[in-house]
């Protein structure tokens, strides 16, 4: 399937994924500067405040698929990326958390543009071309997440919190327009009916296992900078400085994982490959436990991030031909739902024990999705010879 036009996807996928980090990165302080609790309340509220959305998105994700599978994921794409952004708009006139964190609540509720992106993605016939395609959409969101943070700290510091957060939401109503005039509409593939439901019930689970436990490593670190870095040896004035470029390393190592995802695909089984994959990035976070410079920390963040960034499209690619969009929403709920587990364990955890023992834990997580690699039709096994 070619479609003229089909490129500007991803690219709408960049400038959407650019206005949620652009303003993620920049949340957790001003949750701190308007918080009216002490520090530890506080630090609870920061990781559901950060992770209502992911959450509630866990739950609207597979419905938003179920229709989009069935109707026009484009026309779907449009309506939600123009509510998200007025919803940013919201965050920005909110006064209090609760306030807050309702704001987050409703933009979970509206799904994520993400879902339609890949079920348009999947739309193709050769497995090939749709890990490709896959891997662009990966791509460019992650893409987004690297420049995101670093503009978003930058513009949090010269321009206010409250005025970053308009800017988001502007750039959201602009990937709305771009999808509405410049992509066309992507018809179902003549055997997409009959792939539906051809992903068994334990694969889908399987793979949302890998994709949960593999991103949770990725979505934990936002939420904790502020406690942190103090601990690494920055001084607090330069925490959102810090913070941003941490994260903008963060989103390096992600690009140029997703964009080596095809290729590692071809390397070597997916199953091998899958487990390689998590076994080092857990390694690496484990070793988070012992770093006391933040520049070291930055290089081990880097190459865990480097390791768990293909996991995603290499799975996903694999099943999107074979599932429905109701199972590709719920394995891309997964995704979502990490950027809730995740922020909500560390935030937990550091309330409970040490920065130590919550790599430990982010390690442990990794190793228990080794399992789901087993599962026949989840990832692939051996090639034959």
């Amino acid at each position: 399937m070619t479609l003229r036009g089909l490129h500007l996807l991803p690219v709408a996928m960049f400038f959407g994924t650019f206005a949620w980090s652009f303003v993620y990165v920049s949340l957790p302080f001003h949750i701190q500067a308007i918080s009216p609790v002490d520090a530890a309340a506080t630090l609870r509220w920061t990781g559901w405040i950060l992770g209502i959305s992911p959450l509630v998105t866990v739950v609207t994700a597979p419905i938003w698929g179920y229709y989009a599978e069935r109707g026009n994921p484009k026309a779907m794409y449009v309506a939600v990326e123009m509510l998200q952004g007025l919803t940013f708009f919201g965050m920005a006139l909110a006064r209090t958390l609760p306030e807050l964190l309702l704001s987050r609540m409703v933009l979970g509720i509206m799904g994520a543009a993400s879902t339609f992106a890949f079920i348009m993605a999947g739309r193709e016939t050769e497995t090939t071309a749709v890990r490709r395609r896959v891997a662009a959409v990966q791509s460019a969101m992650t893409v987004g997440q690297v420049i995101g943070p670093l503009a978003g700290a930058i513009a949090a510091a010269q321009l206010g919190f409250r005025t970053s957060f308009m800017l988001g939401g502007l750039i959201l109503l602009g990937c709305s327009g771009l999808v509405r005039w410049g992509v066309p509409t992507v018809p179902a593939t003549p055997r997409q009916r009959d792939r539906e439901g051809a992903a068994r019930p334990r694969d889908v689970a399987a793979v949302a296992l890998i994709v949960l436990g593999g991103n949770v490593q990725v979505f934990f670190l936002t939420a904790i900078l502020p406690v942190v870095l103090p601990d690494l040896g920055v001084a607090p004035a330069r925490t959102l400085e810090i913070g941003g470029m941490l994260i903008f390393a963060s989103g390096v190592a992600a690009a140029l994982g997703a964009l080596a995802a095809p290729r590692l695909g071809e390397w070597m089984s997916e199953r091998m490959l899958i487990v390689t994959l998590l076994v080092a990035s857990s390694v690496l976070v484990a070793a988070l436990a012992s770093v006391a410079s933040v520049w070291l920390y930055g290089v081990l963040r880097f190459l865990q991030v480097l390791c768990v960034a293909p996991v995603f499209p290499i799975v996903v690619a694999r099943i999107a031909q074979r599932a429905g969009g109701q199972a590709i929403g719920f394995i891309n709920s997964a995704r979502i739902g990490a950027a809730f587990v995740g922020p909500v364990v560390a935030t937990t955890a550091l309330t409970w024990d040490s920065p130590a023992a919550l790599y430990l834990l982010l390690a442990a997580i990794g190793l228990a999705c080794l399992p789901a690699t087993a599962v026949r039709g989840a990832v692939s096994g051996p090639r034959a010879l």
